[in-house]
């Protein structure tokens, strides 16, 4: 996947495609997070974790390539598997925290209602993002690396971007847990 990435960038520079170079740029960069948390801050991530964080930047990168427009639930897919990294980064986060103070206790069952909440706070950060832009590329008439396709789209988005979320709410508990506690060894230390 980082090769084709990388041949994505190739052809963004020799085609003088700047949405391409961007968009492969900033997922090339974004796969290599788990290599360099496990090597500078000694966060041992399961190569599943790995391979599901390129997926996603890849799956997306892929879609900016073309596939958004030749196959119509590539956009869902890309949502869904975006959300559920989102989600999987919130919980790994807030359950490290939570380990490591005495203060903080987040009750296994209200533990689902909180990935959701998270992602779907994310959800609206992005789409409002997206409508920027595109106030933007109006202003502007600068073409943007992400648009957004009127309110039907958005509501697409958010109804995906709850299933990634319910995905990570339902089975994040069980496979996420020692990735957090290995987050609250690695980066907050044992006070």
């Amino acid at each position: 996947m980082q090769l084709l990435l990388l041949g994505i960038i190739v052809y963004g520079v020799l085609f003088a495609q700047p949405k391409a170079i961007t968009n492969g740029s900033i997922a090339l960069i974004i796969t290599f997070v788990p290599a360099l948390l496990e090597k500078n801050y000694g966060v041992p991530l399961d190569p599943w974790l790995g391979l599901w964080i390129t997926l996603a930047v890849f799956l997306h990168t892929m879609g900016s390539a073309g596939l958004y427009g030749a196959i119509g639930w590539w956009d869902h897919l890309t949502h869904a598997m975006s959300a559920s990294l989102v989600a999987g980064i919130g919980y790994t986060f807030a359950r490290g925290v939570e380990l490591h103070s005495d203060r903080i206790h987040i009750p296994r069952q209200y533990a689902f209602g909180f990935i959701l909440i998270v992602v779907m706070a994310f959800g609206v950060i992005w789409e409002l993002f997206e409508f920027g832009l595109d106030l933007a590329a109006e202003s502007t008439g600068i073409a943007m690396p992400l648009s957004q396709h009127g309110l039907d789209d958005t509501v697409r988005d958010m109804i995906f971007n709850t299933v990634g979320a319910i995905l990570v709410a339902t089975f994040g508990q069980v496979h996420l847990s020692g990735v957090a506690e290995s987050v609250r060894e690695s980066l907050l230390g044992d006070e």
